[in-house]
């Protein structure tokens, strides 16, 4: 049992999933409690708030698991939480191709799994969930059967933590698996792509620039392996080049191309894109800037939001007359209102015309949970400059 401290209860009471280090009564105790320890929590006015995972080194000491006081959280428990989020993704997708936990909206906080056909890559984030992975890859067997199970502990917020950042083969020794999104196949590198291997979140930004692609030209910059460029290849662009700074990715992209048979209307170009875009010639009727988060901690938000701007600005330079720019952030500490007025500064400083087509966030296998208004991490403005 860990308690609040007099007066800091009002979050918990009001359903916000987390508690702060400031918030807990830190007896001698309490701080000497295991990282990732389950713990009941109590307020001082004895209200009891259920079950929680601690950590007493964290900044966030205390994560909500269950609300019941009385529940017993262990491998049944988690379990019966990945059971939930997989029969929410099978109603909502065919094919077993999404992310099946997204952590705090699933009931699973610090936990992320993404499912790839009969591979399965996680991320424990919290020392809570580290502690919990021989549940989790119990409960994945029998809910999943999958033939690899890939940790891709190697993301920086573990170190909040104080837990090591690692790529771990739990299950099955596949080195390589694919992604199937709009009728291709994609590769995905295990041990080395970014994050999990592939950015389910952005399926249905990809579905609405492939519609638009029939006959276009179309410049994929932060491409990564490829998502956007080739769906729209694939759905009839005239020619697609693919910019990322990573030769591996492009390698992915281009074998991606090949299987899909559009790689002779895709060129890949090596290049930092927030300094190639300017030097590159021509216009296109579509181009797309996905890059990654440029605002890493709150404190960074200014800087980032003059990066958007300029983003925003280099690539609707490169835009057609008649043409679509799709621009997007995954930097949680960034709020939509401010990445779409970012944008929208940007833009309109090559003095054209401009109009906001669609603004949206994340696909439903990353549901938001309504107390975190930060884990609207994706933000994505999709405008026309007529």
């Amino acid at each position: 049992m860990i308690r609040l401290m007099p007066g800091r209860d009002k979050r918990a009471k009001a359903g916000h999933p987390w508690v702060f280090s400031n918030e807990v009564a830190m007896t001698p105790e309490t701080k000497a409690l295991p990282p990732g320890a389950v713990v009941r929590l109590e307020g001082d006015d004895g209200v009891k708030h259920g079950v929680w995972h601690f950590n007493p080194h964290s900044l966030i000491a205390a994560r909500v698991l269950d609300r019941d006081p009385g529940m017993v959280v262990g491998e049944g428990w988690f379990r019966a939480r990945i059971a939930a989020a997989l029969a929410l993704r099978q109603r909502m997708f065919a094919a077993p191709f999404y992310r099946l936990v997204h952590a705090e909206a699933d009931g699973l906080p610090g936990l992320v799994i993404d499912r790839y056909g009969d591979t399965v890559v996680l991320q424990a984030n919290t020392a809570g969930m580290e502690a919990a992975t021989p549940w989790i890859v119990a409960a994945l067997h029998e809910l999943v059967r999958p033939e690899t199970i890939v940790a891709r502990n190697d993301s920086g917020v573990r170190a909040l933590e104080m837990l090591p950042l690692e790529t771990v083969r739990l299950h099955g020794d596949a080195s390589r698996a694919w992604a199937e999104e709009g009728g291709l196949r994609f590769p995905i590198d295990l041990d080395a792509g970014q994050k999990t291997g592939w950015f389910h979140d952005q399926r249905e930004h990809r579905a609405r620039i492939a519609s638009l692609a029939q006959g276009a030209t179309v410049l994929d910059a932060f491409c990564h392996t490829g998502g956007f460029g080739l769906q729209a290849a694939a759905r009839g662009a005239a020619s697609v080049t693919l910019l990322d700074a990573s030769q591996h990715a492009l390698d992915l992209a281009m074998e991606a191309a090949a299987d899909a048979g559009v790689a002779e209307r895709v060129t890949p170009r090596r290049a930092d894109a927030m300094e190639d875009l300017p030097r590159i010639e021509g216009h296109f009727d579509i181009v797309i800037v996905d890059p990654p988060a440029f605002a890493k901690a709150r404190k960074d938000n200014p800087a980032a939001l003059r990066a958007y701007g300029k983003l925003a600005r280099i690539a609707a330079e490169r835009v057609a007359k008649g043409g679509f720019l799709f621009i997007a952030s995954c930097s949680h500490h960034v709020a939509p209102g401010e990445f779409a007025d970012a944008v929208l500064w940007g833009a309109l400083r090559v003095k054209r015309d401009a109009r906001i087509l669609h603004q949206g966030g994340a696909g439903p296998d990353h549901p938001l949970h309504p107390a975190l208004p930060e884990s609207a991490y994706l933000k994505a403005v999709l405008l026309q400059f007529p």
